[in-house]
C-alpha cells in the first residue's frame, strides 16, 4: 500500500443533541427512531446475514448484474483512479472494482467507525498497491470531500439501492452534491444500484423473512437505543412489520408493541398501547426511467442503465 492506510474521524455530532432528538422521537405521538440507530456492532452483523437471505433479492441481483455487465461498466465508467465507497461497509464492494477500473486512490465513507477500521485492515493486508483513505462522515448530513479529492477523474461509488433510505427530494438534493462534485473533475461520475418497484409480496418478503433475522434487526434498534437515551425497552414485546405503499413507492418497517406497556425514556415515563407503532425505516422503490429522470435533475447529463433479465434492479452510472 502506498503509504499506511488513513482513517480520518469527520463525524461532526453533538453527543447530547443527538441523544435529545432520539429521545424526543422516542416520545413522540408517534414515535420514530432513525435508521442510523439500527448499526451498533450486532446490527451490523444481523445486516450482513439479511443480505444473503434469500428473501433479499437486491445483494445477488446487483452482483449479478456487476458480474454480466462488469466489462461495459467499466468502459461506460472509464479508468478512474480515485474509487469513493459511500456506506462503505467491509469494502468488498468497491473492491472488486478495483482491477476494472484501475483504481489507485481508494477512499471509504461510513458513519461506522469501528467497521472502518476493519475495513482498512483488510486492504492493508489484500490490496497493498491501493491508497486507502477512511472517512468517518454522516453523509447524509451533505458530503464534502474537497479537501481529499484531488482533480483526476473520480468515481462515486453507491450500491445496494441504499440510496432509497432517502425521501425522495433529499436522494434529489444529495445525488445534486454528488453531481457537483463531479463537474469540478472532468471524467467523474456515479455508479449506483437501485431497486425497483414490483409485486408488493416480494417486496414485504425482503423485508420480513421467514426467519426472522430482519425482525431481529429491526428489534435490535431498541437495544441499541437504550444504551444511548436511556431507556427500558423490552424489545421481545414489540413484533416486527414491515408494510409497502404502492402510492408512493415505500417500504416501511415499524415495531409494534404487542401489548400494552410502559417505557421510561431518559427518566420519564412514555406508555405505549397494544398496537401502537415505532417508524425506524423507509426504503423508496424506483421505477428506473423515473430514476433516470431524477439522476438528469440533479445535473447529471449521461446516463447508462444495466438491469436483470427481471428487471428486478438497476445499475446507472451517470456524468
Amino acid at each position: 500500500m502506498d503509504g499506511e492506510p488513513r482513517l480520518v474521524d469527520r463525524l461532526r455530532v453533538d453527543p447530547e443533541r443527538e441523544r435529545a432528538e432520539l429521545v424526543a422521537g422516542l416520545r413522540a405521538a408517534q414515535a420514530r427512531v432513525s435508521p442510523k440507530y439500527f448499526y451498533d456492532a450486532v446490527g451490523c452483523a444481523l445486516f450482513a446475514a439479511i443480505c444473503e437471505l434469500p428473501e433479499y433479492y437486491p445483494t445477488r441481483t446487483e452482483r449479478s448484474i456487476f458480474a454480466a455487465h462488469r466489462d461495459a461498466i467499466a468502459r461506460a465508467v472509464g479508468r478512474s483512479t480515485t474509487l469513493v465507497d459511500l456506506g462503505a461497509g467491509d469494502g468488498r464492494k468497491a473492491a472488486a472494482w478495483f482491477d476494472a477500473l484501475a483504481t489507485r486512490r481508494y477512499l471509504a465513507v461510513d458513519i461506522a467507525r469501528d467497521a472502518l477500521a476493519a475495513t482498512l485492515s483488510t486492504l492493508r493486508d489484500e490490496h497493498p498497491a491501493i491508497d486507502a483513505t477512511a472517512i468517518v462522515a454522516d453523509f447524509t448530513q451533505g458530503l464534502d470531500l474537497d479537501a481529499d479529492l484531488g482533480a483526476e477523474p473520480v468515481t462515486f461509488f453507491y450500491p445496494g439501492s441504499s440510496i432509497g433510505n432517502f425521501e425522495p427530494a433529499a436522494a434529489l438534493r444529495f445525488i445534486a452534491g454528488l453531481a457537483r462534485h463531479c463537474a469540478t473533475r472532468a471524467g467523474s461520475g456515479l455508479l449506483i444500484g437501485v431497486d425497483t418497484r414490483k409485486d408488493a409480496a416480494r417486496l414485504v418478503a425482503a423485508y420480513d423473512d421467514a426467519v426472522g433475522v430482519t425482525a431481529a434487526f429491526n428489534r435490535n434498534v431498541l437495544a441499541h437505543v437504550n444504551r444511548i437515551a436511556p431507556a427500558d425497552f423490552a424489545p421481545a414485546s414489540f413484533a416486527h412489520r414491515a408494510s409497502w405503499d404502492a402510492a408512493v413507492g415505500r417500504v416501511s418497517m415499524h415495531l409494534e408493541a404487542m401489548a400494552s406497556q410502559v417505557v421510561r425514556i431518559d427518566g420519564r415515563a412514555r406508555a405505549f398501547a397494544a398496537g401502537e407503532r415505532i417508524h425506524t425505516e423507509d426504503s423508496f422503490k424506483y421505477a428506473p426511467d423515473d430514476f433516470a429522470k431524477l439522476l438528469e435533475r440533479a445535473g447529471f447529463a449521461s446516463i447508462e442503465r444495466w438491469q436483470d433479465d427481471a428487471g428486478d434492479f438497476a445499475v446507472f452510472f451517470a456524468r
